[in-house]
C-alpha cells in the first residue's frame, strides 16, 4: 500500500517570536500637531527619493500616517518639499569601454561620400513637369488695344 502523509505541518522555530514594534518619531518627540511648514520633521518620513515612507518603516499608526501624508502633500504644493529627487549614479567614463575590435575609426564626412561632390549636380533622367515649366522660355505678352477697350 501507499504511504500516507501526515497532514500536520511543522512550524518554523522562529514562528512564535514577535518582532519589536517600531515607535513613531511623532510619539518620541511628543508632537501633537503636524504642521506642513515643519520641513525637518516631514523629511524624516520621506525617503532619499522624496517618496513617503510606509507605515511599517516609519512606525506611524494609520491616523498618524494620514496626517503626515496630508502635511507632505501641502508642503509639496507650497514648494517646501520636492515631489521627486533625482539620484544620480556613477557612470563609467569613455575610457572604460571595451575594445571596439577590428572596426576601424570613422573617417571625416567629406572623405566618406566619394561618389558626388557639392560642386557636381546629379542629373536625373526623368524630367518633372515643374522643371520643364521652369526651363521653358517665357514669351512676352503684349496687350492689344481691343482687350483694354472693353474693360473701362
Amino acid at each position: 500500500m501507499a504511504k500516507t502523509r501526515s497532514t500536520r505541518r511543522v512550524k518554523p522555530k522562529d514562528a512564535n517570536r514577535r518582532t519589536k514594534k517600531k515607535i513613531s518619531p511623532l510619539v518620541t518627540d511628543k508632537v501633537e500637531f503636524v504642521d506642513y511648514k515643519d520641513v525637518d520633521l516631514l523629511r524624516r518620513f520621506m525617503s532619499d527619493r522624496a517618496k513617503l515612507k510606509a507605515r511599517r518603516v516609519s512606525g506611524n499608526d494609520s491616523q498618524q500616517q494620514r496626517v503626515v501624508a496630508r502635511a507632505v502633500k501641502n508642503a509639496r504644493e507650497m514648494g517646501l518639499l520636492p515631489y521627486a529627487t533625482k539620484v544620480t549614479t556613477q557612470r563609467r567614463s569613455r575610457g572604460d569601454r571595451p575594445d571596439r575590435g577590428d572596426r576601424p575609426d570613422r573617417r571625416p564626412r567629406e572623405d566618406r561620400d566619394e561618389n558626388t561632390t557639392s560642386d557636381e549636380k546629379v542629373e536625373s533622367p526623368v524630367e518633372t513637369p515643374i522643371e520643364a515649366a521652369v526651363e521653358a522660355p517665357v514669351e512676352a505678352v503684349t496687350e492689344t488695344p481691343e482687350s483694354t477697350e472693353g474693360e473701362s
